[in-house]
């Protein structure tokens, strides 16, 4: 747990300080005792660990201005909740809290001008106006409308959604405007739990807070809506089959085709040309006369029809 620093001290000893003032001038019941004790104590100990988180030993000069402001709105809500009980003395809870919204115009000046301006200072400054809003709207709602409380519970109900969509915690760019809405919540609201206006002249400048609070919260939504973060493309998985490598079957070589076997050539016996027998050499024609008897006809019917002139049959 982080150590509390003497800042949130002094502000938790000053709220009781504070509440027992009012306990001794316009008294203070019992449950006002107890939720402005809790509110201090919370707030004390929010402050202690938002410093240590923020590794700072103590507050600046805007942040002590804002814990005096936060003194004042645990004042206003000790007297509005002793107003459930009892009527509340209305023109010191204006005025308190008349003192709390100037004070929210001071801190961020001495911010400026002293160069302490922080993430923490901007935050405790924002707590401590929407709890000043919520508490107001609690104190109006009895005479104005239950709807009223849409104007100190629209903060927290923006908080809660952000827990579900995460895209409304993105960083929001400075806007002036939004600062002027805040600031004319709490003095509308403040001018409403006077009752110096007629009652319908009450109800309008509370639809008129809530118009301007509605249009503020919905730019900065759609702002948001419009640059959030794309959603992530879901890659299908493959099932195990198919990621499995594929293994081609076996090549079967085709058998070679069958060559026939080339018988080879048979030897030709070579024709062998003998000589004549007897030379003739006569300048004349002689007639030779035939080796064989002739019978021409017969030798071609024992021979298939064909008559060979090969001399050597």
């Amino acid at each position: 747990m982080p150590t509390v620093r003497s800042g949130p001290m002094i502000g938790l000893g000053a709220q009781l300080v504070v509440l027992a003032a009012l306990a001794a001038t316009v008294g203070l019941s019992g449950a006002g005792w107890l939720v402005g004790t809790g509110y201090a104590v919370v707030t004390c100990l929010a402050l202690s660990r938002g410093l240590h988180r923020a590794g700072a030993s103590r507050l600046g000069p805007a942040d002590r201005v804002t814990l005096t402001r936060g003194v004042l709105v645990g004042a206003v809500t000790a007297l509005v909740v002793d107003s459930f009980s009892r009527p509340a003395p209305v023109g010191l809870l204006v005025a308190v809290s008349a003192v709390a919204l100037l004070l929210d115009a001071v801190d961020g000046l001495v911010a400026r001008r002293t160069g302490t301006v922080s993430a923490l200072g901007a935050r405790f400054d924002m707590e401590v106006d929407a709890f000043l809003i919520l508490v107001l709207s609690v104190y109006v709602a009895p005479t104005a409308g239950a709807w009223v409380l849409a104007i100190g519970a629209m903060r927290y109900a923006f908080v809660a959604a952000s827990a579900v969509l995460p895209w409304l915690s993105g960083s929001l760019p400075p806007r002036y405007w939004r600062k002027v809405v805040a600031a004319a919540q709490g003095v509308l609201l403040a001018v409403a739990a006077a009752r110096v206006l007629p009652e319908p002249w009450t109800t309008l400048v509370l639809v008129v807070a809530l118009a301007l609070l509605v249009e503020s919260f919905g730019r900065d939504v759609a702002w948001l809506w419009r640059r959030r973060p794309a959603p992530r493309s879901v890659v299908p998985q493959a099932p195990a089959a198919a990621l499995a490598p594929v293994t081609a079957p076996p090549t079967v070589a085709a058998p070679a085709p069958t060559v026939p076997p080339v018988r080879a050539p048979r030897a030709v016996p070579a024709l062998v040309v003998l000589p004549p027998m007897l030379p003739v050499a006569v300048p004349s024609p002689v007639s030779v006369p035939p080796l064989l008897p002739v019978h021409a006809s017969a030798m071609a019917g024992g021979s298939g029809g064909t008559v060979h002139s090969d001399w050597r049959l």
